[in-house]
């Protein structure tokens, strides 16, 4: 651990991971700016915040030397399919190496025995927590795309707190053994903006219970009980196309899969970032359809369509012809005869931004802590979901929201929230900035208007890359939304600095990760990010029997490794895995 940091807990007089950020919330409301302490956050306003400021304190004794914590990350193994063909079971493989990355500055010989740390912490991403019986899922576009539906939808719960007791029982970072900071999520942490998942992703976050179900409490009324064999139908014995692919017949699984969860909760604070399955239906339909709305909490449900229908639909969604879901609406509207009963349930509702940051200030979700997980009072007031918040001493953390409310999947950033990260990263020129947001920068090419804001212009990804690349500042951009592991050097401009954009895979998709990211400083002119990926506590080998909380997390990594025959790409490639990635240290501005 880094001396600087080491002082400013004590130099506070409280627990870091439980100072609370409620007066952060009325500074930011009122436009004032402050230093914010480790696990405050400041939300967007007419002004950026004051510049991070060094603790006064002097350095204490140097602290004993620390060890490099391994156990439970894909250093030491990582589970992946054994030999064969059809169904594959999961086992246990060698784990996999860091790569060094000079593409941005040449790594230095002695580093490991100079460098001091300035910040370590978990990103976790793309959770998708999944009412899986919601009227408005689209699991009939099956029939044209095998990556449309998931076979494992209903145990997204159940997994997702089974990373959450991975990260807890990390006990150190894995490169230099500093104690963990905090958690951020960078978006889709639910998957149908819909009010249940909602809840179920806070409870899982900050502990408590969880039924992951919906409508009918006694049993479950979805696609995998429907008999349509385009779907697995686990406690079947219908022959449908996954059985033929080997998938297992498991009496009573549907029953466990909607049986209470208990959830630890973080033990870390923890920071929420907004992505696109958060704010819109579907995660590409604008908000504004009353008919959409309350189809989503009524009582009929499609689940099935031929092939053409499915195919035109999807089109309709990736080519962005349909950012309104007019197509959608239309065609439930056609197959009245078609829909299936289920039982109606208001919790399934939409929910608003406004929704989205008052349940995460609720202090039933406080968790670990902030209050707010760096929403505060002045979002709510000013109708952002973008903020700031302590990294560690002269390390800013910068949340952004990319997603764009005018539709469709792909992001973009308004005009006024630009403006802002600039001042921002002007004012805390001196700090080093690490940048958080949902999409990629290929990603951000919807820059259709936001309905509350139709006179702002909105931005591509390569308009936000150019503004960071000319601070100097900016030393990372950790991101998600591509379900796919990939780290990307960007050279920044004449008079800025370089940079690594960092993207993490999903944890709905195999192999389902989270990723522990250490920033250090090698003290010979460069800065390294050292990036370890760690997969969720459940053991890497299942067995069907075991219908329990941890055996269902098991399966639902193992469904997942089945589900797709591309699968192994989103893994990416060594150099976007544990890794090492260099920089030149930002030169001082004057």
């Amino acid at each position: 651990m880094s001396r600087t940091r080491s002082v400013m807990s004590s130099a506070l007089g409280v627990d870091r991971r439980t100072v609370l950020a409620a007066t952060a919330a009325v500074s930011a409301s009122a436009g004032v700016g402050y230093a914010l302490r480790p696990t405050d956050s400041q939300a967007a306003s007419g002004r950026p915040p004051a510049p991070v400021r060094e603790a006064a304190a002097a350095a204490g004794p140097s602290a004993a030397p620390l060890a490099p914590y391994t156990r439970g990350t894909t250093l030491a193994s990582v589970a992946a399919p054994r030999a064969g063909s059809g169904y594959r079971r999961l086992g246990s493989a060698a784990g996999w190496q860091r790569v060094v990355r000079g593409d941005l500055a040449a790594p230095k010989s002695g580093r490991a025995g100079r460098r001091t740390t300035l910040a370590a912490f978990v990103q976790m991403t793309d959770l998708h927590l999944i009412d899986s019986q919601h009227p408005l899922r689209l699991e009939y576009l099956r029939a044209a795309s095998e990556i449309s539906w998931r076979p494992h939808e209903a145990l997204t719960v159940q997994g997702a707190v089974s990373l959450i007791e991975r990260v807890n029982s990390l006990r150190a970072a894995p490169v230099t053994g500093a104690p963990l900071d905090f958690v951020v999520t960078t978006g889709d942490n639910t998957d149908n903006n819909a009010h249940t998942e909602l809840d179920w992703y806070l409870t899982v976050m900050s502990g408590g219970r969880i039924t992951p179900n919906s409508g009918d409490p006694r049993h479950y009324e979805g696609v995998q009980n429907s008999g349509i064999p385009l779907y697995w139908q686990p406690d079947s014995a219908t022959r449908d196309s996954y059985k033929q692919r080997g998938f297992p017949h498991l009496d009573g699984f549907l029953d466990a899969a909607i049986r209470e969860v208990n959830s630890p909760g973080l033990t870390l604070p923890w920071y929420s970032t907004v992505g696109n399955h958060d704010a819109m239906p579907l995660g590409c339909y604008a908000h504004g359809d009353s008919w959409l709305a309350e189809f989503a909490v009524g009582g009929r449900k499609l689940m099935e369509l031929t092939a053409a229908e499915a195919a035109r639909l999807q089109r309709s969604i990736s080519q962005d012809r349909d950012p309104r879901g007019t197509v959608i609406r239309d065609l439930l509207k056609s197959r009245t005869r078609a829909l299936r009963t289920v039982t109606p349930d208001e919790r399934r509702a939409p929910y608003t931004p406004a929704d989205h940051l008052r349940a995460h200030l609720d202090p039933a979700h406080r968790g670990a802590g902030p209050v707010g997980h760096g929403y505060t009072a002045g979002n709510l007031a000013e109708g952002t979901q973008y903020y700031t918040f302590r990294v560690a001493e002269n390390v800013l953390g910068i949340s952004l929201d990319t997603t764009d409310p005018g539709g469709h999947y792909n992001g973009s950033i308004g005009t006024a929230q630009l403006k802002w990260l600039d001042a921002t990263l002007r004012a805390h020129r001196d700090a080093y900035a690490i940048v958080f947001s949902h999409h990629t920068g290929e990603s951000m090419s919807n820059t259709r208007p936001d309905p509350a804001r139709p006179g702002e212009r909105r931005h591509t990804g390569a308009e936000l890359t150019a503004l960071l690349g000319r601070h100097r500042n900016v030393v990372a951009w950790v991101n998600g939304h591509i379900h796919r592991n990939d780290i990307t050097p960007h050279r920044g401009s004449a008079g800025g600095g370089p940079f690594w954009e960092v993207s993490t895979a999903s944890h709905v998709e195999f192999p389902q990760l989270a990723r522990v990211i250490e920033l250090v400083d090698n003290k010979d002119g460069t800065l390294s990010l050292h990036t370890t990926l760690v997969e969720s506590a459940a053991p890497h080998r299942t067995d069907f029997t075991d219908l329990s909380q941890t055996g269902l997390a098991a399966l639902y990594r193992e469904l997942s490794a089945n589900a797709r025959s591309d699968g192994a790409r989103l893994g990416g490639e060594p150099k976007d895995r544990n890794t090492e990635l260099v920089l030149p240290k930002p030169r001082k501005e004057r």
